[in-house]
């Protein structure tokens, strides 16, 4: 096949076709990274796209590209693909792992596979771990390797976590993940590393700025890589995981599958306050998308405050089940497209609309509204405190005698919480939804920290402590 190689790039500088024909697409909700490869001729390569294809349609817009080729690197267990849908939109040719049996059509590939890009070559390098068929792809002009997509394996200074097949299996994985480590560490120092997963991933990396690397760097930063052993790696990896959402159970299958094709972009009905409290009645859910001051002041009673940010979709696949009717209140100038795209994209689709007229419409319609209180450190009291962040973070410093359960387990240990406790986390956000797990649970008289450990402990005169929970 003829080359078509970007204009401007020469094989002398393959960096330069980084930095001007890859475009990377952060998710910071999620903390992942699809990317877009520009292939010279009006073609692309999108490799891990999820099914929120809005930040890549309006790259491919921008460049006037259409997407050719969609590849993954593994069956994500975080978002739905959006490979899928390229397909249909693009006709792109979806490029995956044979091993991962995925149930729609797709061009499966095996270690050293090749497919001929138009002048670049994408080679599939098994490297398991993550998951069982995990592949990276390595991006070559001729010889040269430009750099190399690694998915769910070696990410910037880490790996991604080997438990989301069972904890049964998370030792095999782990040594899986090793040989993939030191195989992918054999390439040149120069390669570029495009991982998928980076900071605020739950597929596990460390917090940081830097979401893209190359072999040399990793080989002298990675602390995994700097194992003497299989024995130490293992060790290492597995002592860093931490829970995880829900729906990550879930969406691996789904992605086999194949997520449903979307004709359209989906959207929220309007729905009158009958209908709210019909759907609450009928055991759907309300969920409150607002700031969390606006929920403290007034909300419906039995709603689950999730405020709309990039950690929403996170949070609602972690407390909520898929096969749920959901129905949302928002503020006026609250972005009603986020709330769909981030439920699509981890396949909450039962979206029955948005209250209209918000909570204003509510009361005037005689309805009941509940309130909580919002409250800032120094007038927080003698109440018991309780810390619903992840254990990592409440281990690196908490407020001495405070009580843990984690937001994730929350609904499940809701027995266990104090009484009339005010409920903190980092700043407030994942308290309030704390507070309002609660109230469905029955608790009363709860109030939520405006603000962290840090401003409670200045404000009642105690230090910060290190160390295991209780």
């Amino acid at each position: 096949m003829a080359r078509h190689l970007p204009p401007g790039w020469t094989p002398e500088d393959p960096m330069g076709f980084v930095d001007d024909h890859l475009t990377p697409l952060v998710d910071e909700g999620l903390g992942n990274s699809a990317y877009l490869v520009d292939l010279g001729d009006g073609r692309a390569l999108a490799v891990d796209a999820s099914r929120d294809l809005r930040a890549l349609g309006a790259a491919v817009e921008r460049r006037g590209l259409t997407v050719a080729y969609a590849a993954d690197t593994h069956l994500h267990a975080d978002f739905l693909s959006g490979a899928v849908q390229l397909g249909h939109d693009h006709g792109a040719t979806v490029l995956a792992s044979a091993a991962g049996r995925r149930a729609f059509p797709h061009r499966p590939l095996a270690d050293g596979d090749e497919v001929d890009l138009g002048g670049l070559t994408l080679r599939a390098l098994a490297t398991p771990g993550h998951t069982d068929e995990h592949l990276s792809f390595l991006l070559l002009d001729g010889d040269r390797e430009l750099g190399v997509f690694t998915g769910g394996s070696l990410i910037v200074d880490s790996a991604a976590r080997t438990d989301l097949l069972g904890a049964e299996r998370a030792e095999e994985l782990a040594r899986a993940q090793y040989g993939s480590l030191r195989r992918l560490a054999e390439l040149p120092d120069e390669v570029a590393v495009w991982p998928t997963h980076g900071a605020g991933s739950f597929c596990s990396a460390p917090t940081g700025a830097e979401r893209t690397s190359t072999i040399g760097a990793q080989k002298r930063s990675n602390p995994l890589l700097a194992t003497p052993d299989e024995r130490t790696f293992v060790r290492r990896l597995l002592s860093g995981l931490g829970s995880y959402p829900d729906y990550f159970d879930r969406l691996a299958e789904a992605n086999r599958r194949g997520p449903s094709v979307l004709d359209a972009a989906p959207s929220l009905p309007s729905l009158d306050s009958a209908q709210v409290k019909s759907l609450l009645a009928d055991g759907g859910y309300v969920i409150d998308v607002r700031p969390v001051a606006d929920y403290a002041a007034g909300h419906i009673p039995g709603s689950l405050s999730i405020p709309l940010r990039g950690q929403f979709a996170t949070w609602l696949g972690w407390l909520l089940p898929d096969t749920a009717t959901l129905a949302f209140v928002a503020a006026d100038d609250q972005d009603l497209s986020e709330v769909v795209w981030q439920s699509y994209k981890i396949g909450y689709e039962r979206l029955a609309g948005r209250l209209t007229g918000g909570m204003a419409a509510w009361v005037d319609d005689g309805n009941q509204r509940a309130s909580t209180a919002f409250v800032t450190a120094d007038h927080a009291g003698n109440r018991p405190y309780l810390d619903v962040r992840q254990t990592a973070e409440f281990t690196s410093g908490h407020v001495p005698g405070a009580v843990h359960i984690e937001l994730g387990g929350l609904a499940d240990h809701a027995a266990d919480a104090p009484a009339g406790p005010v409920v903190a986390c980092g700043h407030g956000e994942r308290a309030m939804t704390a507070a309002s797990v609660l109230e469905r649970a029955g608790h009363t008289d709860i109030a939520v920290l405006d603000g962290g450990p840090a401003d409670y402990a200045a404000a009642h005169g105690r230090r910060i402590v290190e160390g295991g929970t209780r």
